[in-house]
């Protein structure tokens, strides 16, 4: 998997080139997916059976955080696609024995990630205002009909709308509102974008909001059996939670990198003050790092395990809460030129910035560990519902 990796990086400098263009305009990076889709990473997290690449979750992070230290916007879009595909890959006999899926809901599976290895990219379509990304409070609704199911209700901040061939869409049973489903809508007819983002940050990730009226397929219901959405979130929280974190990581690595090719330019690296907060945050960025790794290589070893889910909500804490003071600490130490709009710097502190408002938001993830810390269970002994 290190070619993987290898070919993130090569396209890294590329999504640098195009970022700035993309973020002032507020434009959808299309050429960056054209690259992802031609180096084949539509199909990073598709089993090799399938004519994906089989990455583990520690590789997709290492992709990531490549990826975004080209545009994090880009890798930011990218990692809702590798969490579907993800989550979708790692539903193995085994566990859809042990969910009681029905017959074909697999084959219903291979169908789609099959689709991602060709070239097909997925968005995701959970947020909703008011209630953000915790699917017990989601308004959107289904309902059973004659030709599949029937969805009806409005998204926002669903990265990527309008671009993406599908979109997992979470929403609640109109029968019985305590079931949560998810579907695979496909582009197209009965979706309609309204563009609503103009963000401080990850300016070009388009995440407008996505109104659904339509009806899909049968086999659209993913896992084939009602109320498996807040199962899922239980068993695979690193796709909801962790999978961001490497994308700050990398955000934070090419600030420190546009800081220090500022301040070499201009010769300001002869002063002590300088120099220290550059070594300070390369030593923040380096622990986050290794933070995310070991992360990842527990979700690898022991998906769902009670420490592994620890170490996934660690890393999306750190990752964001370092990503923000990292980018604010080397602006300061750049000064006010750096400010400016069009420099890297400038659009890095605000991409960072966003870290620690991705669900789960910094604040969130603190309780949940101070919770755990405290001998209770985070999941259900928090004052709101989880997810």
């Amino acid at each position: 998997m290190t070619q993987a990796v290898q070919v993130a990086r090569r396209l890294a400098p590329r999504f640098a080139a195009r970022a700035a263009d993309h973020d002032r305009d507020g434009t959808f990076p299309a050429d960056d997916f054209r690259d992802l889709r031609e180096a084949g990473l539509f199909g990073l997290m598709v089993p090799r059976e399938l004519g994906g690449l089989g990455a583990t979750f520690g590789e997709y992070a290492a992709v990531a955080t490549e990826l975004a230290r080209g545009n994090g916007a880009t890798a930011l879009v990218f990692n809702m696609h590798a969490s579907v595909t993800g989550a979708l890959g790692a539903v193995n006999e085994e566990l859809a024995e042990t969910l009681g899926l029905p017959d074909g809901a697999l084959a219903a599976r291979d169908r789609l990630l099959r689709a991602a290895a060709d070239g097909s990219w997925y968005a995701v379509a959970m947020s909703e205002r008011g209630a953000g990304a915790r699917l017990s409070q989601l308004s959107t609704v289904y309902e059973p009909v004659a030709d599949g199911w029937r969805l009806k209700g409005s998204k926002t901040f669903c990265s990527g709308a309008g671009h993406a061939d599908g979109y997992l869409v979470a929403a609640r049973s109109a029968a019985d509102p305590s079931v949560v489903s998810q579907f695979l809508v496909p582009a197209g007819d009965g979706l309609a974008v309204e563009e609503t983002w103009d963000s401080l940050g990850m300016r070009s990730t388009s995440s407008h909001d996505l109104h659904l009226e339509v009806t899909v397929p049968a086999d659209r219901l993913l896992g084939g059996v009602e109320g498996l959405a807040l199962v899922v979130a239980q068993l695979m929280p690193h796709w909801l939670v962790a999978s961001y974190a490497a994308v700050y990581v990398g955000v934070a690595r090419a600030a420190i990198d546009a800081a220090a090719e500022h301040l070499n330019a201009r010769e300001l690296g002869g002063l002590p003050a300088v120099r220290a907060r550059l070594g300070r945050a390369d030593a923040a960025v380096a622990a986050a790092d290794l933070v995310v790794a070991e992360a990842a290589r527990r979700v690898d070893e022991a998906p769902g395990d009670a420490e592994t889910n620890r170490w996934v909500w660690r890393a999306k804490l750190l990752a964001g809460t370092t990503a923000a003071d990292v980018a604010a600490s080397v602006l300061e130490a750049a000064g006010t030129g750096a400010t400016r709009r069009g420099h890297p710097l400038e659009r890095l502190y605000r991409d960072a910035r966003c870290g620690s408002l991705h669900p789960a938001t910094s604040d969130v993830c603190a309780d949940w560990l101070g919770i755990a810390v405290l001998g209770g269970d985070p999941d259900r002994d928090g004052s709101a519902p989880r997810w």
